[in-house]
């Protein structure tokens, strides 16, 4: 059956009362749906993205071929199969792929926000998505699903509408980001901030995409070094020197930098610098507890049935952080959630990699 990919953005022009006190209006939310809603709306899944992911989750559009981030797990027959569920994903506000973020005009002028963009947090993410839906008249959901920074997302709607979700899936997650994830971003801030081409900010958007950004690319790859474990880098690469390149050469590569190379400059010509300083902040402040009293005061607001994924070889977010939701969990009460960690060389990327080792387990959790 086909996937039925349909793109839309949506204006609003209520104000959005942000988690710092400030307001974000108008604004824009792109999304995009695959799939067909049923008659009574009970076959909603909602699909939260990562860091640098965008509403556009799986397929691929006509004249393109630019695969959807999460391809190989939702469509027709895969773990989030299309022919029985009504798929939603949609982009962050911060983002660049058409919600509004840094580089939105600031209304009533024409002008780019830049650094008057408000920082947005993960639970204003949450709450701009959460009056998307009750705009398309969607008031609860069969569940949610969501990886990294969407496994953020995925918790925040538990703990903050415990009544719009019957499950929730989240993995290779944390509940508050710890100092090893703060200290890669804050490597790939300074490498931005740090880029004369950056221009404090006022860059032309249009040079950046035709040439890049130095800076940017040096902090991916960063990023790159943490999404990977030793072993996948070990397995991948190996001590493999690039053919072409000779080994006395000083500037001679071995495959890892090749690919850390190719993988950061390619970045920079896609994703916009501005929005990747206001969602690694949105990162770094995540914290579930925060506005409780502690972590287990927040959990026990979660009333779906919750599923917390974990990859054994994680670096960036350990599996034991995900063991320690579970754990608090267990401490207030909590008997509706499943704990499992997959066991996984490949590290944090594991879950937008190695989905055959998950998509049984997910299949069935949304069946029951």
């Amino acid at each position: 059956m086909s996937l039925n990919i349909k793109t839309n953005t949506k204006h609003f022009t209520n104000p959005l009362y942000l988690e710092s006190g400030r307001i974000l209006e108008p604004y824009d939310i792109t999304y995009e749906t695959y799939g067909t809603l049923n008659e009574d709306k009970s076959n909603v899944v909602v699909i939260c993205h990562a860091l640098t992911g965008s509403h556009h989750a799986a397929g691929t559009y006509e004249n393109e071929n630019k695969i959807g981030w999460w391809d190989s797990f939702i469509g027709s027959g895969k773990a989030v199969d299309t022919d029985k569920y009504f798929v939603i994903c949609t982009n962050v506000i911060g983002s660049c792929f058409g919600s509004t973020g840094p580089m939105s005009p600031k209304h009533p002028s024409h002008e780019p926000y830049r650094y008057k963009f408000p920082v947005v947090t993960i639970k204003d993410m949450v709450k701009a998505q959460r009056i998307l839906f009750s705009e398309l008249d969607i008031h609860k959901v069969h569940a949610i699903i969501g990886g990294s920074m969407g496994g953020m997302q995925a918790l925040m709607f538990g703990i903050h509408y415990p009544d719009f979700a019957s499950k929730i899936i989240s993995m290779a997650t944390t509940h508050a980001t710890q100092a090893w994830a703060i200290a890669f971003n804050k490597v790939a801030q300074e490498a931005i901030l740090k880029d004369p081409d950056f221009k404090q900010g006022y860059y032309d958007p249009q040079v950046i995409k035709e040439s890049g950004l130095a800076g940017m690319a040096v902090g991916r790859m960063a990023g790159h070094i943490s999404f990977l474990s030793q072993e996948s880098m070990r397995e991948k690469f190996g001590r493999e020197y690039r053919l072409t390149d000779g080994l006395y050469e000083l500037f001679g590569r071995f495959q890892v930098e090749s690919y850390l190379e190719y993988n950061g400059y390619n970045f920079t010509k896609w994703f916009d610098p501005l929005s990747y300083l206001y969602i690694t902040k949105a990162i770094n402040i995540y914290d579930l507890s925060r506005g409780f009293d502690s972590l287990g005061e927040a959990l026990k607001k979660i009333k779906s049935e919750l599923h917390l994924l974990s990859f054994s070889n994680d670096q960036l977010f350990k599996n034991f952080e995900m063991k320690e939701i579970s754990d608090a969990l267990s401490e207030v009460g909590n008997t509706n959630h499943f704990y499992k960690d997959i066991q996984s060389d490949y590290g944090h990327d594991a879950f937008l990699v190695e989905v055959d080792k998950f998509k049984d387990y997910v299949s069935e959790a949304l069946k029951n």
